[in-house]
């Protein structure tokens, strides 16, 4: 039995912050504010050439002086600029219309009110931390003789057997920086006018974060 894989249509966009909107009934949804494109088309990947099939999205401009010589030949073929942010996104380019290089997609080409997105980003860094604050470990008592490990990690192996640490032993480290995706969001609005998509909930990302939002692959 073999599988193929979906590989539905996106856009790149920037989390502006978030905020709440009133239904008619008088019910606050909170949302984030998401700035989703207006996105343009650098360069197509073919099923035939590359092996996959996805388009090339450049997004938020930027002036030429603050870009590479080699940047800016990669810009000259789609003659919209330069921009920031430049991030393949897989999809049918073919089927949707998106195989002509120097192409306009907006917020309003992709997405509508109601719909169920995915929107994957680089979550919020929160440094070095301990097992308490990055696992959720208990920590050791707070009484019996405990001094100054009150916030440690307790065993982690046996001297005897296995004589080691097993890979993937919870411990202290950096937390966040991860890209995290999270799916089965609705989208409560859209306004073209703005570039701006309205979706129900919380992403990943700090304000002014990158992310890609493509339609819902497990409704």
């Amino acid at each position: 039995m073999t599988t193929s894989k979906h590989y539905p249509e996106g856009l790149l966009g920037k989390k502006l912050g978030m905020t709440q909107v009133f239904t008619a009934e008088g019910q606050s949804i909170p949302v984030t504010i998401i700035q989703a494109g207006p996105c343009y088309v650098l360069d197509v990947r073919g099923q035939e050439q590359h092996g996959y099939s996805a388009v090339q999205f450049g997004f938020e401009p930027k002036k030429n002086q603050r870009c590479s010589k080699a940047e800016l030949g990669q810009f000259k073929k789609a003659g919209q600029g330069a921009f920031y942010h430049v991030k393949e996104v897989r999809c049918d380019a073919p089927a949707l219309g998106w195989n002509e290089v120097g192409k306009e997609v907006t917020v309003s080409d992709v997405f509508k009110d109601g719909e169920i997105v995915d929107v994957s980003g680089v979550s919020i860094g929160r440094g070095f931390q301990g097992v308490v604050r990055r696992h959720g470990m208990k920590g050791q008592p707070m009484t019996r003789g405990t001094h100054e490990v009150r916030r440690h990690v307790g065993a982690i192996g046996c001297r005897k057997f296995p004589g080691r640490v097993f890979k993937g032993q919870r411990m202290p480290g950096r937390m966040g920086g991860d890209n995290v995706t999270v799916q089965n969001l609705q989208v409560v609005g859209v306004k073209p006018e703005e570039n701006i998509l309205l979706v129900k909930g919380g992403i990943p990302g700090a304000r002014g974060s990158l992310v890609v939002i493509r339609k819902a692959v497990k409704k």
